[in-house]
């Protein structure tokens, strides 16, 4: 009996342990997700297993718009890279670009001008930067300039480099100018040439805009011009030396901006052929008397200098937003590729006299950066229309053979 009566006992001791035991872990239990709950830490750890493009209830704009953005880049090769605002991208991922080309057919990649995704716009270009020392002696009355360096070029060559030489002019003469030594193969020149203008009046010194031009020299073809940088000098005091750093800007004509050009190219290895469609204008700049033009453009296939043929639009009456979507293959072998380059004239029509130059656009392996970005993504994405809004532009001084060159 006493047996019975202790392991009965022990049963009811081994019973309570066991009920404490689980009290306990429930109450851990239920504090962990508690605390869970507050501070969210699982919420987050559970977030990060998300599926890509599953967007979370509270995620900032601006962290969805990144997400959205990587998303495109890891998917260029066959889907467009934004989409007009307003417009969603179709079930199977593709964007309606045909509005954007106002009913342009067939699968078009539009290349992101900006890190704006709804703005449309030019590629802005990333074209170095120079240092240089501007001074004048009273005494001798010489003007005196130093070209000392350049800084992350753009490469200009199929290698992946440039041959950088300066041309120094005091505008407004363009017919009088200074070179520097051509540095081979190198983005970061270091030239440090000095250049005497000597006899030069100070009065007549203060009249002028030193203009420095940055050029890749090409021995077999015209040197193609990286940028430029001006500065008058009747804002600088020139009783001393002065070094300035100068950002490079794209050649222009001095008389604002001409506008922009959407334009797209394919390029089909199989048949060997180069298609232009020139798609629309956008702030052309006006020719006419009252206020507007009558834009038309003329598309040139080039072969080392050399025009092979010839297409052009229709022209578009009293329109400075003109809409052409117009189409023109071009035969263009594999092999001549590096030496071919397509330029793209936007004209004036008038019927009294000669027809006006507005812009031009020059598409090559070798032209602006943003003109290079255009070819080499036709190259990169074969059978693809590759659309690109353009800045049209005009002046730049004529390209001449470099007298020497520095090896």
């Amino acid at each position: 009996m006493y047996l019975n009566r202790e392991e009965d006992n022990n049963k009811g001791s081994v019973a309570l342990s066991v009920f404490l035991v689980s009290l306990a872990v429930t109450v851990c239990a239920v504090w962990l997700v508690a605390l869970c709950g507050v501070c969210g830490w699982c919420q987050r750890k559970l977030g990060k297993r998300n599926k890509p493009g599953v967007e979370s209830v509270g995620t900032p704009d601006s962290a969805r718009g990144r997400g959205e953005k990587k998303a495109i880049n890891r998917n260029m090769g066959n889907k467009p890279a934004n989409s007009p605002k307003g417009h969603p991208p179709d079930a199977d991922g593709h964007s309606s670009v045909s509005d954007l080309a106002n009913s342009l057919t067939g699968d078009m990649v539009m290349l992101s001008p900006g890190s704006d995704e709804d703005h449309e716009g030019p590629i802005s270009e990333k074209l170095g930067r120079i240092q240089f020392s501007v001074g004048y002696s009273f005494q001798d009355s010489t003007l005196t300039v130093k070209i000392m360096k350049g800084q992350d070029l753009p490469a200009k060559d199929f290698s992946g480099t440039s041959d950088p030489f300066v041309k120094i002019y005091l505008l407004p003469d363009k017919k009088h100018k200074l070179e520097t030594k051509v540095k081979r193969k190198n983005l970061n020149p270091h030239w440090n040439e000095t250049f005497l203008f000597e006899g030069f009046p100070y009065e007549k010194v203060r009249e002028r805009t030193l203009y420095l031009q940055v050029l890749d020299y090409d021995r077999f073809s015209r040197n193609d011009p990286i940028g430029e940088v001006s500065i008058p000098l009747n804002k600088v005091e020139l009783g001393h030396n002065q070094t300035f750093w100068k950002e490079l800007k794209p050649c222009s004509d001095g008389s604002g901006s001409r506008g922009d050009l959407l334009l797209s190219l394919c390029y089909n290895p199989t048949a060997n052929t180069i298609t232009v469609n020139i798609i629309k204008g956008r702030n052309l700049k006006a020719m006419d008397i009252g206020g507007t033009s009558d834009p038309y453009v003329k598309v040139w296939l080039m072969h080392k200098d050399k025009r092979v043929e010839k297409k052009k639009t229709v022209t578009i009456k009293r329109c400075l937003n003109p809409v052409f979507n117009e189409s023109f293959p071009f035969d263009v072998p594999a092999h001549v590729l590096r030496e071919t380059t397509i330029i793209i004239t936007v004209m004036d029509k008038d019927r009294l006299s000669r027809n006006d130059v507005i812009g031009k656009i020059y598409l090559s392996w070798k032209s602006g950066p943003a003109e290079v970005k255009h070819w080499k993504d036709m190259l990169s994405r074969p059978r693809t229309n590759v659309a690109q809004w353009h800045a049209l532009k005009a002046w730049c001084p004529e390209p001449q053979p470099h007298p020497y060159a520095q090896d």
